[in-house]
């Protein structure tokens, strides 16, 4: 039995996926979380948003991600970053998921990344469960329902929560399993209920086949001047460094929250909608953000609720600190209506640094850009880990390695033959603390961060006085409008100067020592920018 809308060429049995129970092609937000509720999946939230938990799994499992070692992509996969799979392995996958997904309901969403035609992609999403369908249509992008007539998808994404792998039987390093395979045009994703693994899957798989068309891919934020996508921003940044907070600007128009490309044609998202962290939200702070918590239709993770009033707790953690929220992006009054900007006009790469030794603000050369591009570079702080006393350095090479098949320095050399072609400015901006490290300094003022920002991307920054800093390299601001210029200069911040300059020494080694793996690869002008 099936329901929903489907090209009639293009159904599950026409994939040689046969033997179902019921299944729900392309079924609209009503009857999603209509379906979630009768099946027990979640609770129906203020406002009609869903809320539900993830169980075990609160998080992405990054060690259970593997790529299929076939001939045609065996030689161009980064194998140091990717877990292989033989093809044998997941023949063997396939064939018992298969089995396992015997009359059993399934939920088909067919969507797309990219929203940019030229180079986007169609994605298939076979959904165990009900409220993942429902994940899947707010964070990738919907087609027309009169496109769907013809829909044939290029990948198809298979997630069974209910499926536990066998690691002797399918290759893989435990009962979790997710699986590239760009010969079969196939992700296997089984044994977590975790939602991020949907959107993530789709996200690597476009950074394996953009590179090929000379598109970078790219694990950012971005947003443009208000009636000028042509004054287009970027925001890279790892887990904590305000990559969403700091790009949610309302003078500005956001285009998205996490993933986009940069081609020929400008910058474009990947995604339709936002999954943003919900811990210690403020409605104050960021108003629209939190208003989409109950909005109908929007899924809410592994939050804490009263039972009786469904009030959502905002600062238990219980669960997990990685509670999100799914939502559409038109849910946010400024989102862009085409997710399209231009050519970034400004790029930059945010870090949060608990040693206290970056400045709030630094303009980068290209090479320099490159070189903080492959490092990565934020840090854990004391408390966040258990044995974690104090701060260590954290290298998530293109701020997001996890995602990325290819080698880094295929990523890097792309993101500065585009710098240098389209004349972008590089900024690297230090969420983290001044005045000494985590535990004796103070975290940076967010309102002298957004000074800083504005000022880069209006221009007005460009015109002041610099020094050149003596740890990296790069270019630092001697004043700057709104900031103090004691800011700006973090060894005057420290009570003891040469306290500082242990902390730096310390810092620039654990760079140099980092960026070692990158030397074979990397042009002359790169080595230079990594020893200063």
């Amino acid at each position: 039995m099936t329901t929903g809308r489907v090209n009639p060429q293009f159904r599950l049995e026409d994939q040689g996926i046969t033997g179902l129970g019921t299944i729900h092609y392309n079924q609209t937000e009503p009857a999603l979380v209509e379906a979630a509720l009768k099946n027990g999946e979640g609770t129906l939230g203020l406002g009609g948003a869903l809320l539900v938990s993830t169980g075990k799994f609160t998080g992405r499992s990054p060690k259970d991600k593997h790529v299929v070692a076939t001939d045609s992509v065996k030689d161009t996969i980064w194998w140091e970053n990717n877990a292989k799979m033989s093809p044998d392995g997941f023949d063997a996958l396939y064939k018992d998921m298969l089995a396992h997904m015997q009359g059993r309901d399934y939920y088909v969403q067919d969507l797309s990344g990219g929203a940019d035609p030229a180079h986007a992609i169609n994605v298939r999403m076979i959904s165990e469960l009900a409220w993942h369908g429902l994940f899947n249509r707010t964070m990738l992008r919907r087609p027309d329902a009169e496109d769907l007539n013809d829909y044939i998808a290029d990948f198809t994404v298979i997630n069974c929560p209910g499926f536990q792998a066998d690691p002797k039987k399918h290759d893989c390093r435990s009962e979790t399993v997710i699986a590239m395979n760009f010969d079969a045009r196939m992700i296997l994703v089984g044994g977590t209920e975790y939602a991020g693994e949907n959107k993530k899957s789709v996200f690597s798989l476009l950074n394996y086949l953009l590179p090929e068309k000379g598109v970078m891919p790219m694990h950012c934020s971005a947003n443009h001047a208000t009636g000028n996508p042509v004054d287009t921003a970027i925001f890279f940044g790892l887990s904590g460094t305000g990559k969403t907070t700091l790009s949610a600007d309302p003078a500005r128009t956001l285009i998205g929250d996490d993933e986009h490309g940069w081609s020929d044609r400008g910058t474009f998202n990947f995604e339709g909608g936002c999954y943003a962290k919900t811990i210690n939200l403020n409605p104050e702070a960021e108003p629209e953000i939190y208003a989409t918590t109950s909005k109908f239709a929007s899924v809410v993770e592994n939050m804490v609720f009263d039972p009786e009033t469904l009030k959502l707790d905002f600062e238990d953690d219980s669960l997990t600190a990685n509670m999100r929220c799914a939502y559409p992006l038109h849910y946010i009054s400024n989102a862009s209506a085409s997710s399209l900007g231009g050519h970034p006009k400004n790029i930059i790469m945010l870090t949060c640094d608990a040693f206290g030794v970056l400045p709030p603000i630094s303009r980068l050369t290209p090479a320099q850009a490159m070189y903080h591009f492959l490092s990565g570079f934020t840090s854990k702080v004391a408390g966040t880990e258990r044995g974690v006393t104090d701060p260590e350095p954290t290298f998530s090479t293109c701020f997001g390695a996890p995602f990325m098949p290819r080698r880094p320095e295929a990523y890097g050399n792309l993101l500065r033959e585009k710098i240098a072609e389209h004349g972008a400015t590089c900024w690297l901006v230090n969420t983290g603390w001044t005045g000494g490290a985590h535990g004796t300094g103070s975290r940076m003022p967010i309102k002298a961060t957004r000074a800083l920002l504005t000022a880069a991307l209006d221009g007005s920054l460009n015109g002041s006085e610099f020094r050149k800093d003596e740890n990296f390299g790069f270019l630092v601001p001697v004043t700057a409008p709104g900031v103090p210029d004691l800011l700006l200069n973090p060894r005057r911040t420290w009570d003891k100067p040469d306290s500082y300059d242990r902390q730096a020494a310390r810092l620039v080694q654990m760079f140099a020592e980092n960026f070692e793996q990158y030397l074979p690869y990397i042009d002359d002008d790169v080595k230079a920018a990594a020893i200063g």
